[in-house]
């Protein structure tokens, strides 16, 4: 008797993100810690109690309470109020130096791997030259030789400065990835059928390039919110009356340390969980990402 094996039942593909939350529960949490700095970010005229640049006298250092839930400063400004706002604030720089940065990475990384020989030489060159200045010192150099550039209350050239150093680390990582693509038979395939260098790049090696490009994305994001905060407590970053998590920190908060600690700890606590999300977020994007951690 011959059995005959009964049709299977169609297998469901799951939700990539109701499977993103069940391998990796610490990455959903920061997630939710994210979108949650988001909403408050885009809504913060609607979340926040007081308006962050209205001056009460009457107010000053006063402590936290009911009215003000995380205190006022010197100049009786709400800091809740402020940190909401300053949210905005760090996930623009943030988001926009972390993409141009790791955009302009993936390309000099990708063009290296991709020509080789003299070019990869000469590119790397450059690139173990700027790798060799801390991040800090070299958004410093930068933002000190670009100057202020304000629009809409936010510095360009202060974008720029946190973007240029996230550059060559993200090149060396897409370079690698790039150079096991590079002789793949697809690629010599490619060559082969009289494909322009671009098309190759963009069409055939990009796609394979996109999970490393994300995941240094998402974990620069939190080093530019921290470059962001540093430049700004040392007076080159964002200037008042904007409010930002590091020029909270820095003036009269240090003035008044002793006589009101909430000035320094709210907007310390706010910087800390936001870069502690984005870097976790970035360890379980690679984990849930690359094959390699995948059981």
């Amino acid at each position: 008797m011959v059995s005959v094996p009964l049709p299977s039942a169609p297998v469901r593909s799951q939700n990539p993100l109701l499977q993103f939350c069940r391998q990796q529960p610490l990455g959903a949490l920061s997630l939710v810690m994210i979108l949650t700095m988001v909403f408050s970010g885009i809504f913060a005229e609607l979340v926040a109690p007081y308006d962050p640049l209205t001056i009460d006298f009457g107010s000053m250092l006063s402590r936290p309470g009911w009215e003000h839930w995380a205190g006022t400063d010197a100049f009786g400004r709400d800091i809740f109020s402020r940190m909401i706002y300053g949210a905005r604030t760090a996930l623009v720089i943030g988001f926009l130096s972390s993409f141009i940065g790791s955009t302009a990475g993936a390309i000099v990384g990708a063009t290296s791997a991709y020509f080789g020989g003299k070019v990869d030489a000469i590119i790397q060159r450059f690139v173990d030259m700027m790798l060799s200045f801390p991040l800090i010192v070299l958004a410093l150099v930068v933002v000190a030789v670009l100057g202020k550039s304000p629009v809409f209350g936010i510095d360009v050239n202060l974008i720029f400065a946190i973007a240029i150093p996230i550059i060559p680390n993200v090149s060396r990582i897409v370079r690698a990835a790039a150079l096991s693509v590079r002789n793949m038979p697809y690629i010599d395939a490619a060559r082969a059928a009289g494909y322009s260098h671009l098309r190759i790049v963009c069409r055939h090696m990009a796609p394979n390039l996109a999970a490393p490009y994300l995941i240094m994305l998402t974990a620069y994001i939190a080093q530019a919110i921290l470059l962001e905060a540093s430049l700004s407590f040392l007076g080159l970053g964002v200037t008042e009356p904007t409010p930002a998590w590091g020029l909270m920190l820095s003036g009269n908060a240090s003035d008044f340390f002793r006589e009101a600690p909430w000035m320094i700890l709210f907007p310390g606590v706010a910087i800390s969980i936001s870069v502690f999300s984005f870097s976790l977020f970035g360890d379980a994007l690679r984990d849930w990402l690359d094959p390699k951690f995948k059981v």
